[in-house]
């Protein structure tokens, strides 16, 4: 007689036609769950703290553009990967999360109302039945990719071991109407550029999943366009007229020729605070055309909205200019192409208080790493550092965890899913202190399972974040400071290599680890100065102090 399937086990059977990796940590909610993924076969990496499941779900499909699957249990399982999962809602990150949920008989004394919760993020809850384990499945996974959004999947206690019902067809999700944009529309935003005497494109992470590139990089050929990115597209243009980063992360030199232009096309990025420079980017009276999918994109900073796919509206542009040249001001720049815009002068390698100037480490660590390389970005005051500094072979190389959340602490098991998914490169997680600390469960997690990573610790034995915001308006700085931890001693307890870094000449422990072939985890722990302050972090605290002195 042939077994009759459980619900866990039909969960399981679809989780495993859409992907290759899970992302958990058991308990009772989801151990039926867990067991039929890992008995079939399913790359199952387990993380120390619930956050981290779905922060390394995230990062899987930041690096891969696959959608993941990560697991918890019920309750407090559920409430500890709160942070991350209202990161990927924020982020619109495609993920499934699947999760033990309230018994069909009614909420027990440590239930919480899970469905509400996850709605208070964005989320939607699917539940499954003993009818619907393989239709309901089928539908969070559909949602997700659709939506490109965080899904729940709750499966009842009572539910997770019993057998399986005679199951309900699916019934598939209405395909959306590729979106079209008016000629009219087309023709007047055509105009726009083709007038512009200092035309610029800036692509951010909706024109890389939409494949513009290409497109975009016609286009702005065609204006005599300069072209930037959101950190998120890094490379997206492959232009010798790439300025870089758009905004807080760009070069001073590159900021100051972005604030000429004209006219902006800005396609597939947000225009947040960062992109933005703080409201800084963009001169007066420019014009400034954002695309995007989705109108809830719409921002302040815009003067034109264009609710288009990047790609399509970049190929409609193309043949309505057909022929046409804009007049471009490229010449005007040879030092763009050439590159010499770029360069920078070695920066001291010791700020006035004798510990490490972090300009000058990140200078040295983008010479030593190799190209192939994929970097994960923890958040805090540190951010600047890696995307103006290091550079990435594609827009998924770099990777900015937290910033849709502004969070901190899912540095290390973002890593973890990095690697996972692109385990033939380097995998480089830059991290602060304070959040190294947040999310140090994880180590053990990315010493057990990431083949060749470095974990460069910017340790200024402070909150800098803090540090720079708020202690120089007069903030008593006491809360703000951290005892200095020795991560490298740490990461020797977990198993991997490290050093702690007072000068650059430390570094070369690191390029021994990677002439041996970069095995494992190494831990680079710099001990950098507090008075170091990131430009970004200076330009948005300057309005506020200018106003404090008068």
């Amino acid at each position: 007689m042939t077994e009759q399937p459980t619900v866990s086990d039909l969960v399981a059977d679809v989780c495993a036609r859409h992907a290759d990796t899970v992302f958990g940590l058991m308990g009772n909610g989801n151990a039926f769950f867990t067991s039929n993924v890992t008995r079939r076969g399913l790359r199952y990496i387990s993380a120390r703290h619930e956050a981290g499941t779905v922060a390394m779900a995230d990062a899987y499909f930041r690096a891969s553009g696959k959608v993941a699957v990560a697991t918890v249990t019920y309750g407090a399982g559920f409430t500890n990967s709160l942070t991350a999962l209202a990161e990927a809602a924020k982020a619109s990150i495609p993920l499934v999360l699947v999760v033990g949920g309230v018994p069909t008989t009614g909420a027990r004394p440590w239930d919480i109302d899970q469905d509400m919760v996850a709605a208070g993020l964005g989320v939607e809850t699917v539940t499954v039945t003993r009818e619907s384990a393989e239709a309901a499945t089928q539908r969070a996974w559909e949602l997700a990719a659709r939506d490109s959004r965080p899904v729940l999947l709750a499966i009842p206690y009572d539910l997770a071991a019993a057998e399986a019902g005679p199951q309900q067809p699916a019934v598939p999700l209405a395909v959306r109407a590729p979106l079209t944009t008016d000629d009219a529309v087309t023709r007047r935003i055509a105009r726009l550029l083709l007038g512009a005497e200092r035309p610029l494109v800036i692509g951010g992470r909706g024109a890389v999943e939409a494949s513009a590139g290409p497109a975009l990089r016609r286009l702005g050929d065609g204006l005599g366009a300069f072209f930037a990115t959101s950190a998120m597209a890094r490379n997206l243009f492959d232009s010798p007229w790439d300025l870089g980063i758009a905004g807080g992360f760009a070069t001073l030199p590159a900021v100051e020729i972005m604030r000429r232009a004209d006219v902006v096309l800005v396609a597939g990025a947000g225009l947040n605070t960062f992109q933005t420079r703080y409201g800084s980017l963009f001169a007066d009276g420019a014009t400034v055309i954002q695309v995007d999918v989705s109108r809830d994109a719409a921002a302040p900073a815009a003067t034109e909205f264009v609710h288009a796919d990047a790609a399509a509206f970049a190929s409609a542009l193309l043949d309505t200019m057909r022929g046409l040249v804009g007049r471009g001001w490229r010449d005007g720049y040879p030092e763009v192409a050439d590159r010499t815009l770029f360069k920078e002068p070695p920066a001291q390698e010791f700020a006035p208080d004798g510990r490490l100037n972090p300009r000058a480490v990140a200078q040295l660590l983008d010479s030593v790493l190799p190209a192939r390389r994929t970097i994960v970005q923890d958040g805090g005051h540190f951010i600047s550092w890696a995307p103006m500094y290091l550079g990435v072979p594609d827009p998924q190389a770099l990777m900015m965890v937290g910033t849709a959340f502004q969070t901190i602490g899912l540095g290390l098991p973002s890593a973890v899913g990095a690697a996972a998914a692109r385990p033939e490169r380097l995998t480089v997680l830059v991290s602060g202190d304070g959040g190294a600390l947040m999310g140090l469960a994880d180590l053990d997690t990315a010493v057990r399972s990431i083949s060749s990573g470095v974990m460069v610790v910017f340790n200024d034995a402070a909150y800098g974040a803090e540090l720079h915001q708020y202690a120089v308006r007069g903030l008593d700085d006491t809360a703000m400071q951290i005892e200095e931890v020795d991560f490298a001693a740490l990461a020797g307890a977990f198993g991997a290599r490290g050093t702690k870094m007072r000068s650059l000449a430390d570094i070369d422990s690191l390029r021994d680890w990677l002439d041996a072939g970069a095995h494992g985890l190494f831990v680079l722990d710099v001990a950098v100065s507090q008075s170091v302050v990131a430009d970004y972090m200076r330009e948005s605290m300057a309005p506020i102090l200018a106003a404090r002195a008068n």
